[in-house]
Order: C-alpha cells, then structure tokens, then sequence
C-alpha cells in the first residue's frame, strides 16, 4: 500500500491511538462536562475510531513524541492531558455544530467523521468548495491546540475493486491533509492513512451504510511525555 508518509510515522500514531480507553462522546453539547452527552461504543466499536488497528508500534510512538517535543512542541503530562482535549473538544463541536461534521472521543483522542457526500463529489478526490470554511474553522482550531498528532484516514465503501478503493481512500485522506496545511497546519503533524473498504462503520448492503463508509476521519492524539 503506497504511503502519504514514511511508515514509522504512521506506526507512531497507530501506537498512541491503541493505548487509548473505549468512552466514546457523540452528543452535540459543547461542554465536556455535561452528563446528558450522549455516549455510545457501539459506534466506535464499529468503525469509528478504529484505524488503530492498521499499524501498531509503542517504539515508534515514542520516538514521534520526542521527535515532536524536539521541534518545539511542549509534551502533555498528567491531568493536563484530559484538560486539554476536553477543551479542544468542546471548541471543536462549536465549530462543527450543523456541518454534518460528527465529533467523537475516545479516551483521550478526538475523532471527526466528514461523511464523503460532504466533503467529496461521487467518487472525486476534489474537495467540495462550499466544505473549505468548514476545513477552515478546523485548521483555526488545530493550530490553536498545537500539543497534537493528527492522522487523517481516508475510507471507502465496497463498490469497485479493493485496490482502487485502497487508492481512492489515500487521495482523500492527502488532499483533506493537503489543504489542511495550506491553511497554516504544520506539515510534520499529519499523518495520512488509506484504510479502503476495510473499516466499515454501516452495512455496506444498503445505499445508506455505503454512504456512511464513504468518509474522512481526523484522529487527533495529544503528545505526552
């Protein structure tokens, strides 16, 4: 499978994501502290989330934090962690709120879900104009919380052949990094992964499940001492 990045780099983010707990937040209020959010596993347990399961390598993990903390970007240690994803959670579901955009949490990493009618035409690598202010409130936001490593995975439903939708999957997932770095993101924090058809969140049987595969998820894993 071609690459975006070197492989250890993936492997880095792959290794954070798998130490991370199983609490998922889908609710759309902005306080993180609120007990009426909705939660469900399910969701994560089906798809979301679960890139992890790609590549793994605690090593690797470490040796991009270091690598990170080594450029100039201060570690996370502790409480501090939490704190700070819950704050760039609830900013991110401001920014988020109405744009088909689902923003879920998993332990201490945050996951977006752009459904791919949203930010693709129908088997289109172009992103969509009338997304760009969405990618816009997001890349505000992710130079703002700095202390993180983001992967976007790029996925697919089943129609076509496994290895053009492999293709398909990683050309998303470059041109959401591409613009994201155009717009001031620091290049050496994305990572970009192609997961094809392979991590079905909904039946792919139905119109409906396919077009809920057909997505971009942005994981964002904190760097931590």
């Amino acid at each position: 499978m071609r690459k975006s990045v070197t492989a250890g780099l993936t492997a880095a983010l792959s290794g954070a994501l798998l130490m991370t707990g199983c609490a998922t937040y889908t609710g759309q209020s902005s306080d993180p502290n609120d007990p009426n959010r909705t939660r469900t596993g399910a969701l994560v347990g089906a798809g979301i989330g679960a890139v992890a399961g790609l590549l793994s390598g605690d090593s690797a993990t470490e040796r991009r934090q270091h690598a990170m903390i080594g450029a100039g970007v201060g570690a996370l240690a502790g409480g501090a962690v939490g704190v700070y994803q819950d704050r760039q959670e609830a900013e991110l579901r401001r920014q988020m709120a109405g744009t088909g955009v689902d923003v879920v949490r998993q332990g201490d990493n945050i996951t977006l879900n752009m459904p791919g009618n949203v930010t693709f035409g129908f088997d289109e690598t172009n992103i969509q104009p009338q997304f760009y202010p969405v990618l816009n409130n997001l890349a505000n936001t992710l130079k703002q919380y700095e202390q993180t490593v983001i992967e976007v995975a790029g996925h697919t439903d089943n129609v076509g052949s496994a290895s053009y939708n492999q293709q398909l999957s990683e050309r998303r997932a470059q041109a959401v990094a591409s613009y994201l770095t155009a717009q001031g993101v620091a290049q050496q924090r994305i990572i970009t992964v192609g997961a094809g058809f392979t991590r079905p969140i909904a039946d792919n049987s139905t119109e409906a499940g396919r077009a809920q595969n057909r997505r971009v998820e942005i994981t964002l894993v904190p760097i931590q001492q």
